[in-house]
């Protein structure tokens, strides 16, 4: 498809920001919706008066209005770290119900593709390891980060709904750990927290004993993953993610090595409901998409510790 017109919720956002770029590139128009809750205008100010690309603020669990054609909505709108739905967790409860059924309601009305931004969040703290799309998760309902596992476990039935009953061309995207330029210092998320403490020279600080798992993609990756979903004929869910697996010792002493760092490791207790391991099974779309990432970890923490230490004004 070429010289289509998207609408991307979330826009401001570190990964909505990422897929306006890459929309543009591939010749379509981007129309950026964001409320500014927890995105970030200078992520986008790069795209101020460029021909094919319009900035809304807008709140997404509110009608919103465009005149004219609309080929696909990428709803990516919601707070994302647990620092951030920590602190909004009504708001994220709303913009994965309320936000999900009006952006669904936006795809139907202009027939346009509908790519939900879901996460391995879904998994929960999992008891099958590696996750595959299959996997119904083991999700604590009323804990502190239920409010972000329910709102996305919500926004996949509430899609799937539109899909069998309306015939809305929905993709759905598990979306496990990315990172890259434009993360928030202050995102919560251990690569942001892990760079800004080796910059600053303050403690990196480790939850439990380190131990515990993550997996990495950088952000051309994940984009890269996303955008062959959408225009595949592959409904999903689809776990997007990079399946190498590091503990989150290794990530702060990896950080620390590439900033040069004298920066100590402090340990602190481990918060309610950390998953202990997450590592997707990307096989599906590896045969659906012939996706695989590429940025390896270190080359990836290069380009995004690069970019913390001078990012654009």
């Amino acid at each position: 498809m070429k010289n289509g017109t998207f609408v991307v919720t979330g826009g401001a956002g570190f990964l909505g920001s990422h897929l306006c770029d890459a929309l543009l590139e591939r010749g379509h128009r981007v129309i950026c919706v964001d409320n500014l809750l927890t995105g970030n205008p200078a992520n986008v100010a790069h795209l101020a008066g460029h021909e094919r690309f319009r900035f809304i603020k807008h709140d997404v669990t509110q009608d919103l209005y465009l005149p004219g054609s609309i080929d696909g909505v990428l709803h990516f709108a919601s707070p994302a770290s647990p620092r951030d739905y920590l602190e909004f967790p009504i708001q994220t409860l709303k913009v994965g119900s309320l936000g999900t059924h009006k952006m669904l309601g936006l795809a139907k009305d202009k027939k346009a593709r509908f790519l939900l931004a879901s996460t391995s969040e879904v998994y929960g703290d999992p008891q099958i390891h590696p996750q595959t799309e299959s996997y119904w998760g083991h999700v604590n309902p009323v804990g502190p980060r239920g409010v972000y596992d329910e709102a996305k476990r919500f926004a996949e039935a509430m899609a799937m709904a539109y899909h069998r009953t309306h015939g809305v061309r929905v993709r759905i995207v598990r979306i496990f750990n990315t990172y890259g330029p434009r993360m928030r210092k202050n995102d919560g998320r251990a690569v942001p927290e892990f760079i800004s403490a080796a910059l600053a020279k303050k403690p990196l600080l480790v939850f439990g004993d380190g131990r515990q798992t993550r997996s990495l993609c950088y952000v051309t990756d994940e984009v890269d993953g996303l955008l062959r979903l959408l225009f595949s004929p592959r409904v999903g869910p689809m776990n997007i993610g990079n399946p190498r697996e590091f503990t989150v010792l290794h990530v702060a002493q990896l950080i620390k090595k590439l900033t040069r760092s004298l920066s100590p490791i402090v340990h602190k207790p481990l918060p309610t409901d950390d998953p202990k391991v997450r590592q997707p099974d990307i096989s599906f779309a590896r045969r659906a998409l012939k996706w695989d990432p590429t940025v390896d970890l270190e080359e990836g923490l290069r380009r995004t510790i690069a970019w913390f230490r001078a990012p654009p004004p």
